[in-house]
């Protein structure tokens, strides 16, 4: 594989990474992919939330929570209370339902500043990727498998690889960010 393709197959994953990240973020509204991390004890076994239960936003504050088997109801409910998501889950006979509560303003930074440092930590990984492809030009320079022109242009394109996904970053974040503060 090229370096260029390397390079930006890894740097895509850096920002797959970071929308999960972000999805898992709250903002004022209800969002099924907030609980995604939920593990739940079932069956004698741990087991992803989303693989025992269908999870909807049945109004803007709040989560549905349909399990496939109605035994796994309590369960699921608890797994929730112990996933420190900030928000209470009701069973209510054969389904789970989760008011989501408005955020304050000083919760509103709080995961604004999360969602920041999430970005910032993306774009690290980005240049970290940026540094090791660098890294293999050179040596492949060194090594006299490429000339000083083609190594001028793959360090060339690694930097405008790694400007556009950094931009991406920055977009996805202000995204969030004006997400997570509208009231």
């Amino acid at each position: 594989m090229s370096i260029e393709k390397d390079t930006k197959a890894k740097m895509q994953a850096a920002i797959e990474h970071f929308k999960q990240e972000l999805k898992n973020l709250r903002s004022n509204r209800a969002n099924p992919a907030m609980l995604d991390s939920v593990m739940v004890e079932v069956y004698g076994a741990n087991m992803r939330l989303r693989d025992l239960a269908t999870v909807s936003a049945a109004e803007a504050r709040q989560l549905l929570i349909s399990p496939f088997d109605p035994q796994t109801a309590n369960p699921i409910g608890k797994a929730i209370e112990r996933a420190n998501l900030n928000v209470q889950p009701v069973v209510d006979g054969n389904v789970i339902r989760i008011n989501i509560p408005p955020m304050d303003e000083n919760m509103r930074r709080d995961i604004a500043k999360l969602a920041k440092r999430k970005a910032e930590e993306a774009k690290v990984t980005i240049r970290d990727v940026r540094r090791k492809a660098n890294e293999t030009v050179r040596k492949q320079k060194a090594d006299s498998e490429i000339t000083e022109d083609i190594q001028k242009k793959e360090e060339k394109l690694i930097q405008e690889l790694t400007d556009k996904f950094c931009q991406e970053v920055d977009d996805l974040y202000t995204e969030k960010e004006k997400e997570i503060m509208t009231v």
